[in-house]
C-alpha cells in the first residue's frame, strides 16, 4: 500500500483511504491523458522529420533510410522519452486501481469484524 494508508483501520479510516485513492485515480486520468497526448505529438514529429529527411536524400533506399535515422535521432529520443512517461503514467494508474481494490477488500473485512464484535459473548 502507499504511504497514505490509514493509521486506524476502523470503517471510517478505511473509507477515508478509499476516498483518497479515488481522488488519486481521478487526478491520474488527467496525467495519463496528458502523457499520451505528448507521446502522440512526439511520435508525429518524429515521423514528420524522418519523412522529410528520407525524401530529401537522392541515393539508394537503404542509404536514405540510415541517413534519415541518423539525422532524426534527437526527435527519436524525444519520442522515446514521451513514451516512457506515458507508460509510467499507465502503470501508476494500474497500481492506484489495485490499491483501491485492496482497500475495498479490507473495508469489507473491517466492516464484517465490527458487525461480529461482541456476538456470542454473555
Amino acid at each position: 500500500m502507499s504511504e497514505d494508508a490509514p493509521e486506524d483501520w476502523s470503517p471510517v479510516g478505511v473509507e477515508k483511504a478509499i476516498y483518497k485513492a479515488v481522488q488519486s485515480i481521478a487526478k491520474g486520468v488527467g496525467v495519463c491523458s496528458d502523457a499520451h497526448a505528448a507521446f502522440l505529438e512526439a511520435d508525429r514529429e518524429f515521423d514528420r522529420q524522418f519523412a522529410l529527411k528520407y525524401g530529401a536524400e537522392n541515393c539508394a533506399a537503404h542509404e536514405r533510410k540510415y541517413k534519415a535515422q541518423l539525422e532524426t535521432m534527437d526527435a527519436r529520443a524525444k519520442r522515446d522519452a514521451a513514451e516512457v512517461a506515458y507508460q509510467w503514467a499507465r502503470q501508476r494508474m494500474r497500481a492506484l486501481e489495485a490499491e483501491l481494490e485492496a482497500l475495498r477488500s479490507i473495508g469489507v473485512s473491517v466492516r464484517q469484524a465490527y458487525q461480529n464484535a461482541g456476538r456470542g459473548e454473555y
